[in-house]
């Protein structure tokens, strides 16, 4: 019974990780360029439960043969295995605003942070103070020359990335990379993502690995609010079903500790 309870706690452990990514999910639905987050869990190995007054092992015509045939599995739980990201496409929204992109297809803007280069699908940028295209928390976003300068909001770029100014002037190409693992991107908050050892490094993507760019239109959060709030109540019933089996194993255990307690008076 001891067990039961560890079972029923790794349940309740695992659906509260799931419902952790379902509001992270929920709560930027609106986010520009937000990908959903997704929870899979695993079961622990599970023990075969085999008949022990029958053990050992005897020869047939064929080989040999095991005298302790399996009755069943015995289970032990489930835990988290990894939470990834959905990097499926968002749809479009119009804005009409000369500084704000959209990427059709895999790949991700480059902007220069602090604490390194780090990537992003939230294309909802604006010119500084110092005429250098930025995102919304300041952060420069990077051309394959460097920082972005614009002189106004009078420019164009192409689906390929580069920008011309209103004269036709080829003034710089938009940096944006792919990573041989996508999915194993980490997020660090304001809609970055940062390089780990299993995505590998950025790369410059080029040719057919190069989104297209559209201007005036921003990357919507691929969230699915139906879908979430569906999964959601999965989670709340999974969740109470582990809880009712901890409180079965308590009431047994309980039962049991009073029944020995009379028995030895």
């Amino acid at each position: 019974m001891i067990r039961g309870w560890y079972t029923g706690a790794s349940g309740m452990t695992a659906q509260q990780n799931r419902l952790d990514a379902i509001s992270n999910n929920l709560a930027n639905v609106d986010t520009t360029g937000y990908k959903r987050d997704i929870t899979v869990s695993k079961t622990f190995s599970e023990l075969l439960l085999r008949r022990t007054n029958a053990d050992g092992v005897y020869e047939t015509p064929f080989g040999s043969a095991d005298a302790a045939p399996v009755i069943g599995k015995l289970g032990f739980g489930i835990e988290t295995n990894e939470n990834y990201t959905d990097f499926e496409q968002g749809s479009f929204k119009i804005t009409h605003t000369k500084t704000d992109f959209a990427l059709g297809g895999e790949g991700f803007f480059a902007v220069q942070t602090p604490a390194g280069e780090r990537y992003t699908r939230n294309g909802n940028f604006f010119i500084g103070k110092e005429r250098i295209l930025e995102t919304k928390d300041g952060y420069p976003v990077l051309g394959e020359k460097g920082f972005i300068v614009l002189e106004n909001d009078k420019f164009t770029v192409r689906e390929d990335g580069i920008i011309y100014d209103e004269e036709g002037n080829e003034i710089d190409r938009l940096r944006l990379v792919r990573f041989d693992n996508e999915r194993y991107l980490k997020k660090m908050g304001e809609s970055l993502y940062v390089d780990t050892d299993i995505s590998g490094p950025a790369y410059i993507a080029e040719g057919d690995e190069r989104p297209r760019v559209l201007q005036e239109y921003v990357e919507s959060s691929n969230v699915n609010v139906v879908n979430e709030m569906v999964q959601m109540i999965e989670v709340n019933r999974a969740y109470e079903a582990n809880q009712k089996t901890i409180q079965s194993e308590d009431d047994m255990m309980e039962t049991l500790w009073t029944r020995v307690a009379l028995y030895q008076r």
